[in-house]
Order: C-alpha cells, then structure tokens, then sequence
C-alpha cells in the first residue's frame, strides 16, 4: 500500500509534465507512422502528410515547456534531411536509411585502422576513397581476373583519373598554406602580377 501511495502522489505532482510529452510522443509516433508508409503513398503524398505535421509541431513549439529544445532540434535535423528524405518512396529498392553505408564506411575504417596503427582516415582515403572504397568492398564479393579491370569506357576512366588528380593537386596546396601562409600568398601575388605585366 505504500509503494502505491507513493506513485499516486509522485502522478500528482508531476501531473504538469505529463500533457507535453504526451503530446510530443503523439507527434514522434505520427512522424515514424508517415515515414514507414505502410499505405504506400508516393514520395509527394508523405511529403505534403509530413510538412502538415511538421507545421502544427513548429506552431506548437513555443507552448511545449522544457521540451521546446528538444522540438527545435528535432526540426533543425529535419530540415537538413529535407532534400532527399523522401526519395525512397519513388525509386524501388531504395533503403530509406543510409545505416547499411556507415556500417560499410565504418568496417573500412576499422580494417584501416588494424593495417596502419591511425585513428583517423588516411589523406589518401580523402582523395581516392571514390575509388579506395568501391574496390576494397568489391574485392570482398568475389575475386576479380585481369579481364574485370579493363575499364568499360576509357573517356570514364580518364575523366575519373583527371577528377582524382585535380583532388591531389588541391590537396597539396592546401598543404602548403597551412605550413607556410605568408610565402604561399607572396607566389601567388608574384604569379598575378606577372600576369597582368604587359609582354
């Protein structure tokens, strides 16, 4: 009996917290509901279901008491998936989350990290991972012959080639002014001059 007078009187007392997170559970139930699409509507009908529930949470969001952070934030976050969150629903096949990507980026890392000794990503990895990655987890699926590696298209491959280039290049100059800024701007004011000097 005591145990149940003691909940009865913590319900009492936090009875005013409760019709906020009531109201926000509604609101993160609705939002996975929508997103699951169990109805199979298209990517605009989610769309415009989901922009109506995300209206009446930023017009509710000033009366939502110490939840209000946490509403901004579940905004903010929505907002920068915005562009391509409803993709999955048009195109078939396609996962609705990018969870099995950072599963595949994360076993790179890992295997990096066992062969180097690095906590953190080579600069190769940035410059070549377009091509690190897709090989190293292809070579995973089966083994490749010879034949496998000519390039389908040569204009592809060396567009790709130049892209990776130009990417080192980039690279390396971002190095260079990070190790010396003032003789890094001072070649560069010289080469503009020498530019605009008439021949």
């Amino acid at each position: 009996m005591r145990l149940e007078t003691m909940l009865s009187n913590a319900l009492e007392r936090t009875a005013h917290l409760w019709p906020p997170l009531q109201t926000a559970y509604g609101w993160v139930h609705s939002a996975a509901h929508l997103l699951d699409n169990a109805a199979g509507l298209s990517g605009q009908q989610v769309k415009q279901r989901f922009t109506g529930l995300l209206g009446a949470m930023t017009r509710w969001k000033p009366h939502s008491g110490n939840l209000e952070p946490a509403l901004a934030h579940f905004l903010k976050v929505t907002r920068s998936y915005w562009p391509g969150l409803f993709h999955c629903y048009d195109v078939p096949g396609l996962p609705r989350t990018n969870n099995d990507l950072e599963h595949l980026f994360g076993q790179h890392r890992y295997h990096e990290r066992r062969i180097t000794g690095r906590k953190v990503a080579s600069a190769s990895l940035v410059i070549r991972g377009p091509v690190r990655i897709v090989a190293a987890m292809m070579t995973r699926l089966r083994p490749f012959s010879a034949e496998d590696l000519v390039p389908p298209s040569v204009a592809d491959w060396q567009s790709l080639r130049t892209e990776l280039a130009t990417q080192r290049q980039q690279r390396t100059l971002q190095r260079r002014f990070r190790q010396d800024p003032d003789a890094y701007l001072a070649d560069l004011e010289q080469r503009f001059v020498q530019l605009i000097l008439p021949l």
